[in-house]
C-alpha cells in the first residue's frame, strides 16, 4: 500500500491485515441471505430511483443495527478476526443521520426513530469512554472498547465528532414534547457537555491530536492537519459549551499541514486545497454530512468550491482513465475509500486499482447531479444484477477484474443516504448549521456567509 495521505495510514491498517491474511468474509449474524439482485422494480422516474437507494442503503442501518446497543456495525461480513459484535462509532453517527431522513420520509414511525437512537445514547452513557471521547470501535453488547490497533485502545476524536455530527441533528430534529423526544435532546446535550475537546492539544498545543489512551497516552502522536476528512473536529472542537479550543489551534494546527494549500489545475479545473488530484471523495462527504457548505467560507477557502472542484478532477481523472481500466466512463466513475480485490485501499486518482467505489459518485450528489445521476443509473439498472443488495449498493467492484464485493462498510453506507438527502432538500445542513452552538464555533473559527438555510 502506497498511499501517502497522513491521516489515513491507522485507518488502512485493517485493511492491510486483512489484504494480508485475506481470512472467509462470513456474513455477520442477522443479515439476510434471500434477497435477489436480479429481482429490482425497472423503469423508475428518478424521484423514484433516489427514493429506492436512499431507503434500501438505510436498511443498513435500521434492520442490521446492532440488536443490544443499536449502534451501526462496522460491516456487513466478519472480517480482520474481531468478530461480529464490533460497532463504529462514526459509522452510527453516518447511521443516525440516515435515520433522521427515514423519519422524515415516512419509511419510519417519529416515535421509533427517537427510541432508537435514545437506545444509541443510553448506551454510548454506559460505554467506555476517555474523557468523554468515544473510541472508534466498540463491542455492540457490552460497550467495551475494541482495539483498532495495536495502541489505539482509547479515544479517537476523529469518529466521536463524526458521531456528533449525527448526534447534533438528531437534538435539533427531535423538538417534540413527548417523553421520549424531551429525554433524548437531555441525554445528547449531557453527552455533548462532557467531550473534552481541548484535552485533545497535549497540554495545550496550539493543534489537536487524533487518538488518546490511558494504557498508551499520546504514544500515537498523530497530529490532525488539513486538507482531509477532518475538518468537522475543529469545527465541533470550537463549538463545545465547556471545552472548546481557541481560533489559533485551528489556524496553527488544522491549516499548517503539508498538504492543506493547493491551488494548482488538474483536468482545467483549480484545486484550492488538499492533494494533488484531490485525494478520496470522502473528504468531501463525511465533514459535510451536517456543515452545509453553500456559501461557507473562510480565509482559506470557499468550501462549495472546492468540493465542487474535488469532484470534478475525480470524475475528469476517471473519464481520461490514464491506466485504462474496463468500465470507466461518464456513467461509472467515482474513486474513495472502500473495500477492493486486494483489501481496504484508499482509492484516489494517485492511487487507482481499477475498483469503483457506489458511495463516491452518489454521495457526490449535491456537487455533481448530473454526472451522479448517470452514475446511479448505471449503477443500478446496468450493474444491479451484481452490485445491488439487500442493502443498497455493495462497497467497490472491479468490472477490469471481474470482482464484485459482498460486502458493506457503515462509513460507506450512511453517507450514500445522507448527502442524497442534502441534495434533495438539505434536511441535515439544514438540521446541524441550526444549532447555537455550531453556528458560535463557525463564527469563533472565521467562518462566514454561512446562514441557516430554510
Amino acid at each position: 500500500m502506497k498511499t501517502v495521505f497522513l491521516g489515513f495510514l491507522y485507518l488502512l491498517l485493517p485493511g492491510l491485515l486483512w489484504a494480508q491474511q485475506k481470512p472467509a468474509a462470513k456474513k455477520a449474524p442477522a443479515a439476510p441471505s434471500t434477497f435477489n439482485p436480479k429481482q429490482r422494480p425497472k423503469n423508475l422516474t428518478d424521484e423514484q430511483l433516489l427514493d429506492l437507494v436512499q431507503r434500501q442503503t438505510f436498511r443498513y442501518f435500521w434492520d442490521f443495527g446492532h440488536p443490544v446497543s443499536g449502534m451501526a456495525r462496522e460491516r456487513s461480513n466478519v472480517a480482520y478476526d474481531y468478530g461480529s459484535e464490533v460497532v463504529t462509532t462514526g459509522g452510527t453517527g453516518f447511521g443516525i443521520m440516515a435515520i433522521l431522513v427515514a423519519a422524515e420520509r415516512q419509511w419510519i414511525p417519529r416515535e421509533e426513530a427517537a427510541a432508537r437512537i435514545y437506545k444509541i445514547v443510553r448506551f454510548l452513557e454506559k460505554s467506555d469512554s476517555f474523557h468523554g471521547v468515544f473510541p472508534h470501535w466498540l463491542n455492540g453488547a457490552t460497550g467495551k472498547v475494541i482495539r483498532f490497533s495495536q495502541k489505539d485502545d482509547g479515544g479517537d476524536l476523529v469518529e466521536t465528532s463524526f458521531l456528533f455530527e449525527g448526534l447534533i441533528c438528531a437534538r435539533q430534529y427531535f423538538t417534540g414534547e413527548s417523553q421520549t423526544e424531551r429525554d433524548l435532546r437531555n441525554h445528547i446535550l449531557w453527552l455533548w457537555e462532557g467531550v473534552e475537546w481541548n484535552w485533545h492539544t497535549q497540554g495545550g498545543q496550539n493543534v489537536l491530536y487524533w487518538h488518546w489512551s490511558p494504557n498508551n497516552g499520546w504514544s500515537m502522536n498523530h497530529q490532525i492537519h488539513g486538507w482531509n476528512e477532518c475538518l468537522i473536529t475543529y469545527v465541533l472542537a470550537a463549538s463545545s459549551p465547556k471545552y472548546a479550543i481557541d481560533k489559533k489551534v485551528y489556524d496553527q494546527g488544522w491549516a499548517t499541514g503539508d498538504y492543506f494549500k493547493n491551488g494548482k489545475e488538474f483536468y482545467q479545473t483549480k484545486l484550492p486545497l488538499g492533494f494533488d488530484y484531490g485525494g478520496p471523495l470522502f473528504f468531501s462527504h463525511y465533514s459535510f454530512l451536517g456543515l452545509d457548505p453553500r456559501g461557507l467560507k473562510d480565509q482559506y477557502a470557499d468550501y462549495w468550491q472546492q468540493n465542487q472542484a474535488h469532484t470534478r478532477i475525480n470524475y475528469a481523472y476517471c473519464l481520461d482513465n490514464p491506466k485504462k481500466y474496463k468500465g470507466y466512463g461518464p456513467n461509472s466513475w467515482g474513486l474513495t475509500a472502500s473495500d477492493s480485490y486486494q483489501g481496504y485501499a484508499a482509492h484516489s486518482p494517485t492511487e487507482d486499482l481499477g475498483v469503483i467505489s457506489p458511495t463516491a459518485a452518489l454521495s457526490a450528489m449535491p456537487y455533481a447531479p448530473k454526472e451522479s445521476m448517470a452514475a446511479l443509473k448505471h449503477f443500478y439498472y446496468d450493474l444491479g444484477d451484481n452490485i445491488w443488495s439487500e442493502y443498497g449498493f455493495v462497497d467497490g467492484f472491479s468490472e477490469h477484474h471481474n470482482w464484485y464485493a459482498k460486502s458493506h462498510l457503515a462509513i460507506d453506507q450512511g453517507p450514500i443516504v445522507g448527502m442524497i438527502e442534502n441534495h434533495r432538500t438539505g434536511l441535515l445542513w439544514r438540521l446541524f448549521m441550526s444549532s447555537p452552538d455550531v453556528q458560535r464555533g463557525l463564527g469563533k473559527l472565521g467562518f462566514e456567509g454561512a446562514p441557516v438555510k430554510k
